[in-house]
């Protein structure tokens, strides 16, 4: 998960219920989740990115004004991306704890000079009782994921340093056996062993009997 991510306000998930319909048992298996930017106005949104909890679908809304009216026009609600599946089987636990990303290329229309993101989470399955989305963050434009940057000496060698290691590796190169003569001498060593394997003798030889007979100077008395 990236450490960089926007400043956001997540709210508390809010339990969609039917009317009428108060206890837990009855609940639609709907949750709503909403994000805002407390330290700027708008943001050219990026990537999402969060840890699941046993939710199987997610609806992304985003509020937004348009390029043209930024700073004075209405804000408006529009989904960006729909029934997104986060469980293969919502009632079995694949993937309900992975790690997801959402890049901007996943959702539906413009997604710059967004004020706020609402999470729509669905978990038809009576087999879990809560579900949610953990670890929220958000990334703008402009700004992504740290990632590991090599030393300069590696990223950008200079161009002795490149003919270096090029007459380097040539040295390596010339000084590795030639393979041909590598796989002859292989095969010769594998023949010599399949012969000996062959002419091995499978009778019981004895520590100090030869031909059946012992030595008397070979034996001990005690």
């Amino acid at each position: 998960m990236s450490q960089e991510s926007l400043v956001c306000n997540i709210k508390a998930p809010v339990l969609l219920q039917v009317e009428n319909m108060k206890t837990e048992l009855a609940r639609p298996g709907v949750a709503v989740i909403d994000v805002t930017f407390p330290q700027v106005k708008h943001i050219d949104l990026q990537v999402i990115q969060f840890k699941n909890y046993y939710t199987a679908f997610l609806t992304v809304r985003i509020q937004q004004r348009r390029p043209a009216e930024v700073g004075e026009g209405p804000l408006k609600w529009r989904t960006c991306l729909r029934n997104y599946r986060l469980m293969p089987n919502p009632h079995t636990e694949e993937c309900s704890h992975d790690y997801v990303s959402l890049y901007r290329h996943q959702m539906a229309g413009d997604v710059n000079h967004v004020t706020a993101v609402r999470f729509i989470l669905r978990q038809p399955s009576p087999v879990w009782l809560q579900f949610n989305i953990e670890e929220i963050q958000i990334n703008p434009c402009g700004q992504s994921s740290p990632q590991k940057v090599l030393p300069i000496w590696l990223s950008n060698p200079s161009a002795q340093e490149q003919t270096s290691n090029l007459h380097h590796f040539s040295t390596l190169v010339q000084e590795l056996p030639d393979p041909d003569k590598v796989s002859k001498e292989v095969q010769q060593m594998w023949v010599l062993t399949e012969m000996m394997r062959a002419n091995q003798t499978s009778s019981r030889i004895g520590r100090f009997d030869v031909d059946g007979c012992y030595d008397i100077n070979l034996l001990s008395y005690t």
